[in-house]
């Protein structure tokens, strides 16, 4: 029995590095929306119900259980190869199908389906097939829930080991391989274990196929157990990723803390399960204490942990940074997650009798589970947290967890009744007062913090300085929070991911501008893409030149356009009611990978690189499909932050945008004068900026609103708009020799910022690019007076 839970510990390793791996390439094919995200959760979620419920009713219990599971194991290896190998052809598929509207999700449900359905279907039926190997009696159903526990440890030593490891080392192929090599080292220790010891099958009769009275309870309470423990995992992943900066190693650590306390709770409860007469009343007081604990986390995550004085920018390593994390994350999270884990157990002892079929009996369970995890999941994805928000998501979890207790005690209560003719009034008095302070609990589930939204990690920092604004919006959407808020001295700040993201600033205003006029002056772009709305100033700046007929804004959170256009109107000229102007909701990347015509620019203004998924957005490949879809003489331009960021992170932005655009132009953004952010600006031919037709430009009636713009951000004239020059590609050509290329297999740059969001180093980048640069003379054409000027602008802005 020990070495079989030494299998499942490999095996739940290797099926959390391939979920991760697998959500990564399929995000990059059929995109990171809300709906994207769901279809994936729900398609491998529906895979591993599918196994656990018809392998029983498929493999006969005359093959050896173990001989079996290792056959299962090998072909989740060979699938996971075959996976990797096949991706690009998939993607392509995928492209020349893809549209919009019913179609386009339709279409990536039968691609996620086609990949992570086989593979899955066969993770699901790993427990049922070793189930044959235990008899149904209290102990070897107490075995079936360790097995289950070392799946889930497994599954933690996975997702640490893919987050922190593989993927920011290596990359998808190589994670991969990892995998695969562990679902055949298990499948071999299958093969050796049955060689040595031989099977009893358990052929069960008809009768014991029979579920036992009252059992459909069991199955409805778990299957409720799982709905409330992954809906509150994707709430609570939100607000965490809040709180710690919501990186590609926030997601690992939650993840792993979560799976940390279903292990914890699983072998807890297989351990009572062996010896409890009455494991149902055990399994119903789990759920009633869920209340207790989902209202404990809830309270911590919004009320405690925000307020504890911790300022991340002093930590002299990001890894001190981590384990504080770690610990204020077990502190939170982890007394639900062991509830959880140990009602697992707790039911298959509740429905378990002597002759069963092991499988059977596992795989009803464990689908129940997963059935309702895979409800939750997308309930609250899709439409709890949009819909009635955080607070009341979690006052509903509170409210299912107490009926599925209620459920399963009432129904324990009837038997005893009717075993022992007794009315048992104190258990009776005991439900209604564990309803009673679930229902106090509930209605003292706080709301989320508007200063949370809107400063995430640094909220206890900022209330302290006194460095808050007035919260006058925060909205929960379904792929993000925002809050509005407003300085003393009226300025409006934008946030997004727990940071400021825009503002009415003149740092701020300055960048959003000159990303949007240098997008359209130096080409006359008709059609334009603008990734990301954010506070909608870009957008505004590219809808003011007269030449634009047709601009699409793409964002990813249907919040954020309505946000703009209430609150920043009057910066943003008012551009989403622009009729040329229309709106995508959709992440940037499938957006330009499904589009079937050409664009004459794209300007992109994403997410923070740290930000989980946004790395998508600067990677090799797809900065070739941008080139694509780029009419010729197009541009396309790039907003780069210095600021929460290193040397290595901003090379492998500027370095990958090189490679794809080796003719590209870099200009500096300073505040104080200290480098703050830079845009890229790039074209596949050689540019040439003419200095005389953009004045001609800026001094014509038809550009009013265009020079207009420029001057609110101190920008008068045609010399100070290119004195922003900082270098070119054959400057910073030795400086970027050990620049990281990010690629959609190694997504490098999510990692690399990762590990920078708690830093300042924006002033010494920035100097190190500036020390490159050569006087660019065959980058202007025009009169020799304006080049002059622009060249010594050049020299006297840094």
């Amino acid at each position: 029995m020990p070495f079989v839970f030494l299998l499942f510990v490999g095996s739940g390793c290797a099926a959390l590095i391939y979920e991760i791996v697998w959500f990564q390439l399929l995000q990059l094919v059929i995109g990171s929306s809300s709906v994207s995200i769901s279809v994936l959760l729900g398609t491998f979620m529906g895979g591993m119900c599918i196994g656990s419920l018809f392998l029983p009713r498929i493999i006969s219990s005359k093959y050896h259980p173990l001989r079996v599971y290792a056959a299962i194991e090998f072909l989740i290896g060979i699938l996971g190869l075959a996976l990797l190998l096949g991706m690009p052809l998939i993607g392509n598929v995928y492209t020349a199908w893809a549209g919009s509207g019913l179609g386009s999700i339709l279409l990536r449900g039968i691609i996620a389906g086609f990949c992570l359905l086989p593979p899955t279907i066969l993770m699901g039926a790993t427990l049922p097939a070793v189930a044959r190997w235990v008899e149904t009696s209290p102990k070897g159903v107490s075995w079936l829930g360790i097995f289950y526990g070392g799946n889930i440890a497994g599954a933690v030593i996975g997702s640490v080991l893919a987050g922190f490891y593989l993927l920011r080392v290596h990359d998808s192929a190589v994670a991969t391989y990892w995998a695969a090599g562990l679902n055949f080292l298990v499948a071999a220790g299958g093969l050796s274990l049955a060689g040595l010891m031989p099977a009893n099958p358990t052929i069960p009769s008809a009768d014991d196929l029979k579920p036992a009275p009252g059992s459909w309870t069991i199955y409805v309470a778990i299957g409720l157990s799982g709905a409330t423990a992954l809906a509150a995992e994707v709430i609570w992943t939100r607000l965490l990723s809040l709180l710690f900066g919501a990186t590609a190693y926030t997601f690992s650590l939650i993840l792993a803390v979560f799976l940390v306390g279903l292990g914890i709770g699983s072998s807890l409860g297989a351990a009572m399960g062996r010896s409890l007469a009455r494991p149902r009343v055990a399994l119903g007081l789990c759920q009633l204490l869920l209340c207790a604990a989902i209202g404990w986390t809830a309270y911590m995550l919004t009320a405690s942990l925000p307020y504890w004085p911790i300022n991340p920018a002093i930590l002299p390593s990001p890894w001190f940074a981590l384990q504080l994390d770690l610990v204020r994350c077990l502190w939170a999270v982890l007394p639900p997650a062991i509830l959880w884990g140990a009602s697992f157990p707790l039911a298959l002892a509740s429905v378990a009798s002597p002759g069963q079929d092991p499988a059977r009996l596992v795989g009803g369970v464990y689908a129940a589970n997963t059935l309702g995890a895979i409800i939750g999941s997308l309930l609250a994805g899709l439409l709890l947290v949009a819909w009635i928000g955080s607070q009341h998501a979690q006052q509903l979890l509170v409210i299912i967890s107490l009926a599925s207790g209620l459920l399963t005690l009432a129904w324990g209560v009837r038997d005893q009744k009717q075993m022992y003719g007794k009315a048992h009034w104190i258990t009776d008095v005991g439900l209604v007062v564990a309803a009673g302070l679930t229902f106090f609990i509930t209605r003292n589930i706080p709301m989320v913090p508007g200063n949370l939204i809107a400063y995430g990690r640094f909220m206890a920092t900022r209330i302290g300085s006194g460095h808050v604004g007035q919260v006058i919006y925060q909205g929960e959407g379904m792929m993000a929070s925002v809050a509005v808020t407003r300085a003393q001295n009226g300025v409006l700040f934008y946030h997004n991911a727990g940071k400021m993201q825009a503002s009415t600033e003149r740092r701020d205003m300055r960048l959003q501008r000159v990303l949007g006029h240098l997008t359209t002056l130096v080409s006359d772009p008709k059609s334009v893409v603008v990734i990301g709305c954010g506070a909608g100033v870009t957008a505004g700046a590219v809808s003011t030149d007269p030449v634009v007929e047709n601009e699409t804004i793409v964002e990813i959170e249907p919040l954020v356009p309505r946000v703009a256009s209430k609150y920043f109107a009057e910066h943003n000229f008012d551009v989403l009611r622009n009729p040329k102007v229309n709106v995508q909701i959709d992440d940037g990347r499938h957006y330009v990978s499904t589009l079937r015509g050409k664009f004459d620019a794209l300007t992109s203004d994403p997410l923070d690189p740290w930000v989980k998924g946004a790395a998508m957005l600067y990677t090799r490949e797809f900065f070739e499909n941008v080139k694509e879809h780029l009419n010729l003489g197009g541009t396309v331009t790039l907003w780069v932050e210095l600021y929460e960021s290193n040397a290595m992170a901003v090379k492998s932005q500027i370095g990958t945008f090189l490679e794809a655009f080796p003719n590209g132009i870099v200009f500096g953004n300073t505040a104080n004068g200290v480098g703050y952010d830079i845009v890229l600006f790039g074209q596949v031919q050689p540019t040439k900026i003419d200095l005389g037709a953009i004045d001609a430009k800026l001094k014509n009636p038809a550009y009013a609103q265009v020079a207009q713009s420029l001057r609110e951000i101190g920008i008068n004239s045609v010399v100070d708009l290119f004195s922003t020059y900082a270098c070119d590609a054959t400057d910073l050509a030795t400086w970027l020799k050990d620049a990281p290329i990010n690629r959609d297999r190694n997504l490098r740059l999510q990692y690399l910022a990762g590990l920078a969001l708690n830093l300042d180093q924006s002033g010494p980048i920035y100097s190190e690019m500036l020390a490159c640069r050569r006087p660019p003379h065959d980058l202007f054409v025009g009169s020799e007076a304006l080049k002059t000027a622009v060249l010594e602008g050049i020299q006297g802005a840094y």
